[in-house]
Formats: structure tokens, sequence, C-alpha cells
């Protein structure tokens, strides 16, 4: 059997020290053929000075803004501010669509996209990034607040997949907002300063826990157990400790417990994000799906020049909870938002007809991490085509009916190599594996959509673990994207 390998023309110098074999076990993202089960060269071999430094400095950034965007509220506010820096104004009909010209449009605080209008009209579609940035967590009930055996505590539930035992004993904030019946709003964030106070599930010790001990491991603290203490000094017999919470708030927020009916307040793990290892290649951090591939997004937009194609980063709320709500990917935010730019530009030419051929126009990536091969449990993947960290972005091949058209993936392929950017593949075992992303809701407006991302260690645990290479490479794959 022959293998044919295919260069880009920066690697072509390559040939005269590389043997056939060698390719075949490098397996570059310029290869056709895949280095299958035996492990690739990471990127970090042979990468130079000027580039590693580029690399550390974007990690350095984005472990900044993920430590600030831990709720979509906060990832669109610390968004405009760097949209805003970066010469990006909000978007309002009437505004001019001139080739270079830089908006924004946020949609009810949770979500937002940005866009730079192309050198080609809209009509002729446009190039949409499109990423998640809500993530698991656990949000409060209406009515949460309770007293028992002389604590107090807050019920609640869960936004999105987790694996509950995880979240016990982990330190965590509360951040979110309160809206009263007078339309005025109260912002909360309390576990994230140094000197505030944390709240912790109490998870039981291995002393007394002989009656838990059956349990799998799903149940070993089951959902509705799922419940932090929020306080303890009693002010008054009657209530307990229930009671001085209750004063607290009115004190402090101003906010009965009627007004938590009206509110979004999440508990979100507290740690900061930190460099993972001696080599400091590594970053572990809370909310990396899917704030990781919106950061990458984001920056990629930022930096922008003048695209041939609109381009559009849109940045969606809800993925984890199956894409619902008005500010979820099943919503018609983005078609409208397309809709009204359409019609600023063609004015009394407009017509729906128009708006359906550009979106079958338009390309997409929906960008989202996905787990990579985990070194505890590696059997966990079929290693020929499992994704690792630290060689590249991953383009995502499901089957099954859920993979972009072959034509699609191509271009794809095509774009990767051109701009030099290495990519692997990812399929999980066959009835072993998967999850959701955005790509669905906009392939059904009949755009081509292909799902790529990279690995991430421990997805949905308070504590995930990505490559600082692999997230610039994804930035980098973006800006190719946008700028093709």
């Amino acid at each position: 059997m022959t293998a044919h390998i295919v260069l880009t023309p920066r690697f072509r110098p390559l040939l005269a020290a590389l043997s056939l074999s060698s390719l075949l076990m490098a397996g570059t993202a310029h290869a056709t053929a895949p280095c299958e089960a035996k492990p690739c060269p990471t990127q970090w071999v042979g990468m130079d000075a000027t580039q590693e430094k580029a690399v550390m400095r974007f990690a350095k950034d984005y472990k900044r803004f993920i430590n600030l965007a831990r709720t979509e509220t906060t990832t669109v506010t610390q968004t405009v501010k760097l949209a805003r820096a970066a010469g990006f104004k909000p978007w309002h009909i009437g505004a001019k669509l001139t080739p270079g010209a830089k908006y924004y449009d946020v949609n009810r605080d949770r979500s937002m996209t940005l866009f730079i209008i192309g050198e080609d009209k809209l009509e002729t579609g446009a190039h949409i990034s499109v990423s998640h940035i809500d993530s698991p967590r656990l949000e409060l009930k209406g009515r949460p607040l309770y007293g028992k055996s002389g604590f107090a505590l807050f019920q609640t539930n869960y936004h999105g997949g987790i694996k509950n035992y995880q979240w016990t004993n982990v330190p965590l904030a509360l951040m979110g907002h309160v809206d009263r019946k007078d339309g005025t709003r109260v912002q909360i964030s309390v576990g994230l300063k140094p000197d505030d106070p944390i709240f912790v599930i109490p998870g039981l010790s291995p002393h007394v826990d002989v009656d838990l001990r059956g349990r799998k491991n799903r149940d070993v603290i089951k959902a509705e157990e799922m419940d932090p203490i929020v306080g303890h000094r009693e002010k008054n017999t009657k209530e307990g400790a229930k009671a001085l919470v209750t004063s607290y708030l009115r004190e402090t927020y101003n906010i009965g417990l009627d007004d938590l009916v009206s509110a979004e307040l999440a508990l979100v793990p507290a740690y900061a994000p930190h460099d993972l290892g001696f080599d400091r290649t590594l970053i572990a951090a809370y909310g990396q799906d899917d704030r990781l591939s919106a950061y990458a997004s984001i920056r990629a937009i930022l930096e922008a020049k003048t695209p041939k194609k609109t381009a559009f980063v849109w940045l969606a709320d809800n993925e984890e909870v199956g894409n619902r709500n008005n500010t979820g990917a099943h919503s018609t935010y983005f078609i409208d938002l397309y809709s009204d730019l359409l019609l600023e530009q063609m004015g009394d030419r407009y017509r729906e007809p128009y708006l359906r051929r550009a979106l079958r126009a338009s390309r997409v990536v929906s960008t989202d991490v996905n787990p990579g091969i985990n070194p505890i449990w590696p059997s966990a993947w079929e290693a020929g085509n499992a994704p690792r960290h630290s060689q590249g972005v991953n383009l995502k091949v499901y089957g099954k009916g859920n993979n972009a058209n072959s034509e699609y993936i191509a271009w794809i392929r095509a774009m990767l190599d051109d701009a030099g950017i290495p990519w692997q593949t990812a399929t999980y075992k066959v009835g072993k594996g998967g999850g959701g992303t955005l790509g669905g809701e906009l392939s059904h407006y009949n755009m081509d959509v292909v799902d790529f991302g990279v690995p991430v260690l421990s997805i949905h645990t308070p504590y995930a673990i990505s490559s600082k290479v692999d997230l610039y490479w994804l930035y980098k794959a973006n800006a190719a994207f946008i700028g093709k």
C-alpha cells in the first residue's frame, strides 16, 4: 500500500531530512496519513523562542479573561470591554455597513455577536464562527434558603451535565443578579476576592459514610443533596441561621427572599486559573467548556483586518441545556440580526428569499472543546481516532449523519493547511461517547457547518485542563477562517 504525503511549501524542505516512515510517525497536519495509534510529536517539539513567547503571552491573556468571565453575563461584559478597546461599536439600525466597519450586538446581556463587514455583499454569504459561553454550574432555586441542623443552606439545581460528587468540598462563588419588581437590578459576586467568604457543599467523611458506599458514582451525592452551606450563626432560636442570612441579604443588597424568584444566581468554582505542571504548558481553569473556544474566536476577530466575506463571531447561551430560550442558538436571534444587516445593505431590493440564499452560501465553524485522551484512562478512546493535547485543532468526524459534508471538510482542511495550522481528528468510540454542539442549530438554516475545537481533560468538572499551544492554534484557525 502506497502512502501519499502532501506538504505545504513551508514544509517541503523537511523532505531532505525526513524519511517516509518518519513522516508517517509524525502525523503532522500536513500529511494525509494519520499517525494512527502511535503518539504524534506535540506542537512544542521544534518550537522556536519567538513562537513560544507568543503562545505563553496569549495564554496569560486568556487566563486573565476566563478568571473574570465565569458566567455568560460576565463573559458578555468582558467581551464588550475588549470590543470597544479594539474599535468595535454597538450596532444599531441605520449604521453604515461599509467594508471594514466593526460592530457588536448584545442579546439580553447573555449572548452577543461581533462582526466586521467584508468586501463582498452580505447577500453572497458570510463566515460565521460560533461558540457557547455558558458552562456547567449550580443554580439557585426560586426559593432557595432553608435551615437544617443549625446551618443555613441554599437549594440548587444543575445547569449542564456534571458528576455531582465532584462538586462537594469545592470552594464556590455566588455570581449573578437579582431583578426587583421596580425594574432595578442588583449585581452579586461573592467568593472571588481574596477576602470574600466562599460556599461549600459538605461531603460525608469516610468515618461515617457506610450507608453511601453502595451508591453508584453519579449518586454518591444526589442532585437534591447538592446544597451549599451559606451560614451558621443563629440570629434567633426560632429561625436559626436562616434568619441571619435573610437579614444579610436585606441589609447588604436591599433584597428580600421574594426577590430571589426573579434572580439569576449561580454557584461556580472559586478557583483562579493556574498553569499546570513544572513546564507550564497546560492550563487548569473552570469554564473552559466553552469559553476557551469563545476567547480564541473573540481575539481572532478583534485583530482581523477587512475580510473578503463579512465575518461574524457569535457567542451563544444555554448550549449546555439544549440551546434553548431566546439567548440560545435555537432562537432566531442571529438570523434576525443577519436579516437586519441585509435589509440595511440592500434597501428596497430586500426580499426574504435573499436571506435564505445568503444563509445557504455562508460557511460556519462551530467551535467547542471536547474530551482528549486521558493518561489515567486512555482506553475511553479508540486511539487511532482520538484527539491528544498539544497536537493542534481537532476536526470532529462523528459519523451517523452528524458530519459536515465531505466537500466542506476538504475546504476546511485546505484552509488550515494553507495557514500552516496543525490539526487532528476526533471520533468517539462507537456507542460509548458523545455530546452536543451548536452546529446542528445552524445547519438547520441550510448553512455549511463543521465542528472543530481542541481537546480538554476533565470537561464539566470544576477544574478542566487545556493545552496552551492548542488554545493558540484554535485562535489562529479562527483568524484564518475569518480572513479567508
